[in-house]
């Protein structure tokens, strides 16, 4: 991992950063990875762009799996699943405006079970 990163788009469920250094696009999202040049970033975002949400539910409502949309990868035994919140959330990561700060979190948006013993 590069370690001069820049922010280019912050939600719950993680964060598209930009390494100046290594021209190369860093995603987190949930418990998925993702190194992208240039190119690899806009044909993803190009992707996430014609992604039909609806089409996905319908074609699989009868399957009991929580995640419905499928996004493929070049690896044939490698299928990145995920739910309509998800994709929309990394929809606002890939075509939102890059931020230059860093946003607050408010109390409701941190993931932490609070146990009173």
């Amino acid at each position: 991992m590069c370690n001069s990163l820049t922010t280019i788009a912050r939600v719950n469920s993680g964060v598209l950063t930009f390494c100046r250094k290594c021209k190369m696009y860093h995603l987190e999202f949930i418990n998925i990875y993702l190194e992208f040049t240039e190119e690899q970033f806009e044909e993803f975002r190009s992707y996430l762009s014609t992604i039909e949400i609806g089409y996905w539910e319908y074609k699989y409502a009868g399957v009991n799996i929580k995640r419905k949309i499928p996004i493929p990868t070049t690896q044939n035994n490698l299928m990145l699943l995920f739910n309509r919140h998800e994709i929309n959330e990394l929809k606002t990561l890939f075509f939102s405006e890059p931020t230059s700060k860093k946003p607050m979190l408010h109390v409701s948006q941190i993931d932490y079970t609070l146990v009173m013993n």
